[in-house]
């Protein structure tokens, strides 16, 4: 049917009306309002009568509305079905079946008459309506069909070829069946009609191939295709095309009314990145919805999603796989953490390099030589994580980043809480009045440090073992278009390994705390304090904003602030004030007072020379507030320009008890790193 044809070549029908000889008026008007309840379908085509076509254009011509005609052979190019209607018909496409005048028969129509054309049973009536006369009332023989204008029907030329095709069919039969008969053979008595038709009515040819019969019986189709239009004042049949197997049509001779060629459509076509969504019970209309930019298009009526890590292609039927964004050593955001991390290793073994030089010197081992290199190892593997984080995320490259940020952390807090403990535990001791500490020794430190990084090393396996090592593809909802390789640890896991770090930073601040009014050998406490309070800034500040970028700068930041506040210092006089490097000039004490608990004098009183043989020793009364520790039995207080070494020799006839622990308070001043005296 016409409707399949039409669907099989991307033509949607609109609405589908019916015409017969049995409508007036009012129901062509019908017609015509049901075809304007479709506005945006502006082509009417026409397989009607041409009696049928005339009626609809007087029916438009009353509603007053235009149409652009498409018509069948049934309009053709007849004048018959424009008059009257010629402003409403203007621009319509008809077709014709191509043909061409018959003048033999010309010759043969225009010489009949009522006298030798009586065969024919509907010639008289054909007569009376031509000449408007009745054969009864008066006489009708005078007229004659070659006086006036003879316009031949354009399809005699196909009935006067059907009888010469039937006429060449039965010529070619006999011949084939009948070669020497000039009548009719028994071969063709009776003729076999399906034989007839497949074998020589099919097979016909004449008029130079212009006349014959495709494999279905049809013959072969030639029409020509006109413009109705108004040219120089009136309005005429233009040709401007002819179809025979192929289409030839010149736009150029159709004067469109709009200056464009006419469209007709109920919706527009979409965009390549549209889909249609078409709208119920109408086929030809739809609504253009755009697809997602994720999405492509699997057919005109379907989006679909090319799924996370994928793209559609510039053309829209499918996808490709995106590019994983990661931090480039190229990349603005790694240059600074890069610069500053290879600053900072530089500089960290630069001041490893003077203090192994320096290792014998009273400034390194009042430090406490171990930690100090066990510091140094953590402050190392600080700034190597920038390069570990930098990385291309791998299975190696993820393992090392959990094994390495808590690592390295844990190694410079421990350090530094064993450091802090350490000085806190004698000096509390020592206004406790109890004997020296334990475990204050260099090597107990290194084995009390190394067990707490051990802890951390604990942590960092059992995270390993619960959640694999890898790597996985993050994208944004709303940036899909950016694939993120990263590691496939969640940021919570991340934080929650820090945690024994915070617990160590809370617990070395703490006792940076508490020991700030350390005597003035003991100052390293202080800058153990700032470093602390410093670090636990820079934590509280990039912890929450954990990032690739941010971490390698918070980490960078954590290991400058312990080798800045810490080793600078201690470098400084090492390396420009030597002087102060050498055993005279350790402590800064040449007197020392001592006191009875229970002693009589007042604040301000004069001072009392005990004296005895050997050694002598400078009483005087002195305030707690002012010692730097209390003990039950003595209260010492460290005078300026005293040497230590006379110390210990005049005091060596102090009795035992009393004498042990004032060398061992003694050596704690003195000494604050060995404590080996």
């Amino acid at each position: 049917t016409s409707a399949k044809l039409t669907r099989a070549r991307n033509i949607c029908i609109a609405t589908s009306e019916k015409v017969g000889r049995s409508m007036n008026k009012k129901t062509f008007d019908g017609v015509i309002k049901a075809l304007m309840q479709k506005p945006s379908a502006r082509v009417v085509v026409l397989f009607t009568r041409s009696e049928d076509a005339r009626e609809l254009l007087a029916a438009a011509q009353r509603i007053n509305v235009s149409f652009t005609w498409v018509a069948s052979d049934g309009w053709g190019a007849l004048e018959s079905v424009v008059a009257g209607s010629e402003p409403i018909a203007d621009g319509a496409i008809t077709i014709e079946l191509a043909s061409y005048p018959v003048q033999e028969f010309a010759v043969y129509f225009q010489n009949l008459n009522l006298h030798n054309n009586s065969r024919n049973p509907w010639f008289q009536e054909f007569w009376e309506h031509k000449f408007q006369c009745s054969l009864h009332s008066q006489n009708c023989s005078h007229f004659s069909l070659k006086s006036g204008q003879f316009e031949q029907e354009s399809k005699i030329m196909f009935v006067v070829n059907a009888v010469y095709a039937m006429a060449h069919a039965l010529h070619n039969m006999h011949q084939a069946l009948c070669p020497n008969a000039t009548k009719l053979c028994d071969s063709m008595k009776p003729v076999n009609g399906k034989r007839f038709y497949k074998d020589f009515m099919l097979n016909v040819t004449f008029d130079g191939n212009m006349v014959r019969f495709d494999q279905c019986g049809d013959g072969i189709g030639r029409y020509n295709i006109f413009n109705y239009q108004r040219a120089n004042g009136r309005y005429r049949y233009q040709k401007v095309g002819y179809w025979a197997e192929g289409l030839i049509l010149n736009t150029s001779l159709i004067p469109w009314v709009k200056t464009s060629i006419p469209v007709s459509q109920c919706s527009d076509p979409c965009k390549k990145n549209e889909m249609k969504s078409m709208q119920p019970g109408d086929m030809c209309c739809w609504i253009c919805i755009p697809c997602q930019p994720y999405e492509f298009l699997l057919d005109e009526l379907t989006c679909r999603d090319c799924g996370l890590g994928y793209w559609p292609n510039t053309t829209l039927n499918g996808c490709y796989e995106l590019p994983q964004e990661y931090i480039h050593w190229k990349d603005v955001w790694a240059i600074g953490p890069v610069t500053i991390s290879c600053l900072g290793f530089m500089s960290t073994l630069f001041v490893l390099g003077v203090f192994v030089r320096n290792n014998d010197t009273p400034i390194v081992k009042a430090s406490g030589r171990e930690l100090c290199y066990i510091l140094l190892t953590g402050v190392l593997m600080c700034y190597s994580m920038t390069f570990i984080f930098i990385a291309k995320p791998s299975t190696v490259v993820c393992t090392l980043r959990r094994l390495g940020l808590g690592t390295s952390f844990a190694v410079c807090y421990s350090a530094l809480l064993t450091k802090t403990n350490r000085i806190a535990r004698i000096f509390s001791g020592i206004k406790e009045g109890v004997q020296r500490p334990r475990f204050i020794s260099p090597t107990s430190q290194v084995v009390i440090c190394l067990a707490l990084i051990s802890c951390q090393l604990i942590i960092v396996i059992i995270w390993l073992m619960v959640e694999i090592p890898g790597t996985r593809k993050e994208t944004e909802s709303d940036k899909r278009y950016i694939v993120t390789l990263k590691c496939n640890n969640r940021d919570s896991s991340m934080l929650i390994s820090l945690t024994y770090n915070v617990l160590l930073i809370v617990l070395c601040t703490v006792y940076a705390f508490k020991t700030r009014k350390c005597p003035e050998n003991f100052n390293e406490a202080k800058f153990i304090g700032f470093t602390m309070y410093t670090t636990c800034i820079i934590w509280l500040a990039f912890l929450p904003i954990f990032y690739t970028t941010t971490m390698c700068i918070s980490v960078s930041l954590s290991g400058t602030v312990v080798l800045g506040c810490l080793f600078t210092p201690k470098l400084h006089i090492i390396m420009f004030q030597p002087q102060k490097n050498v055993a005279s000039h350790r402590v800064s004490t040449n007197r020392f007072s001592v006191t009875a608990p229970g002693s009589s004098h007042s604040q301000g009183e004069s001072s009392t020379i005990l004296k005895s043989n050997k050694c002598s020793w400078e009483i005087t009364k002195i305030t707690t507030d002012s010692c730097w520790f209390c003990h039950p039995w003595l209260h010492l207080h460290i005078m300026q320009n005293y040497r230590s070494d006379k110390v210990k020799a005049r005091c060596s006839i102090y009795p035992s008890p009393l004498k042990e622990e004032f060398l061992f308070f003694f050596s704690v001043l003195t000494n604050p790193a060995g404590l080996d005296i």
